[in-house]
């Protein structure tokens, strides 16, 4: 199980829709033999996740378990089953990023990629400056409530 997927890089987009992955997560990754990538949408914000393909094993069991009959268990299934997207990186670490996710998070010429434990996070550059921005503004102003488990975490 990976847990480790730490930190933000700049990256950019190529003319042919690649990204590098970073060099210490492609070790990582060659470490674990984990040459299989998959490329999905998030259900919560405009971004992509990258998950190594033993990790998308289990959210793939974890999301057949979602009810067919609650419309956002079917809306999230739809959406992170449906854009599903095998990728293996080529010599040069790099992956393509297909044009209907590229559109979906608007990605355009930089990229930020987001480690987040399990995953990386893909969001245009501009994009996560603005979504971080607003998050640290939010927290500053007391906006929203925290889960229980977040207010347990020690700052």
């Amino acid at each position: 199980m990976f847990r480790d997927f730490e930190g933000s890089t700049a990256l950019s987009l190529d003319a042919k829709g690649r990204i590098a992955i970073p060099s210490t997560h492609r070790d990582v990754l060659a470490a674990a033999g984990q040459a299989s990538l998959v490329l999905t949408v998030s259900p919560y914000d405009r971004c992509l996740w990258l998950y190594p393909e033993s990790e998308w094993a289990v959210v793939k069991l974890k999301l057949l378990e979602l009810s067919d009959f609650d419309k956002l268990s079917r809306r999230t299934k739809q959406m992170m089953r449906g854009h599903a997207t095998p990728c293996v990186a080529d010599g040069q670490g790099r992956i393509r990023i297909p044009d209907p996710l590229r559109e979906f998070a608007g990605l355009d010429r930089q990229i930020a990629f987001v480690g987040q434990g399990n995953r990386f996070e893909i969001w245009d550059g501009e994009a996560w400056v603005t979504e971080r921005s607003e998050w640290q503004l939010e927290v500053r102003a007391g906006v929203g409530t925290a889960s229980e488990m977040l207010k347990q975490l020690a700052f």
